[in-house]
Formats: structure tokens, C-alpha cells, sequence
């Protein structure tokens, strides 16, 4: 039989309910976060949201070399790695406030 009987089983669903439903909240409120990234010193800015959609990309003239497109190449990919790493942190960040630490698969 469960700890506490029937009222500690009702006790612990209704905490996962909660927990579920918190999670759910706090995952559509990390999907609509725009974070924003920059490479070679602000030569390339990536907005990306939670869902990691790139939603804008800026790139400075100044940049744009015809002779040295591997360069421009690079610093997009940067930007858009930072951008990615951002949304990471923060999700892992808040899943971790809402399940105490709890190493739940699939959640961040």
C-alpha cells in the first residue's frame, strides 16, 4: 500500500498535475523568449526565439568582402551557435527551478 494511504496517492497526483502543468507554462513562456547573439563584434546579430526559429539576422555591410566569404560564413555560424547556446541555458535553467534539480529526460 502507498505511504499515507489513498489521501497521500490523491496528494502526490495532484503535485504532478501541478508540476506538469507548470512545466508546460514555463516551456510556452521559454518558446516565445527572443534572444539575441553577435559575432566579429556585432558585425553579425542573430534573434532566435525559444524554439530556436532564427526570427532575425543582421549583417554590417562592412563585413561583406567578396574575397573573403569563408570569413562572413564563420561569424554566422557563431552568432548562431551563441544564440542556440543562450536558449539552452536558459531552459535548463528554468526546468531546473520548477523540478528542483531533478535530471527529468526530454524536459530541457
Amino acid at each position: 500500500m502507498f505511504p499515507g494511504g489513498k489521501k497521500g496517492m490523491k496528494d502526490l497526483m495532484k503535485q504532478a498535475q501541478k508540476m506538469q502543468e507548470d512545466l508546460a507554462k514555463a516551456q510556452e513562456e521559454l518558446s516565445n523568449k527572443i534572444v539575441e547573439a553577435s559575432s566579429g563584434g556585432g558585425m553579425v546579430t542573430v534573434e532566435m526565439n525559444g524554439k530556436y526559429e532564427v526570427k532575425k539576422l543582421k549583417i554590417d555591410p562592412e563585413v561583406v568582402d567578396p574575397d573573403d566569404v569563408e570569413m562572413l560564413e564563420d561569424l554566422i555560424i557563431a552568432a548562431f551557435n551563441e544564440a542556440k547556446d543562450k536558449i539552452s541555458q536558459q531552459s535548463e535553467s528554468e526546468m531546473s527551478k520548477l523540478t528542483g534539480g531533478l535530471n527529468i529526460p526530454g524536459l530541457t
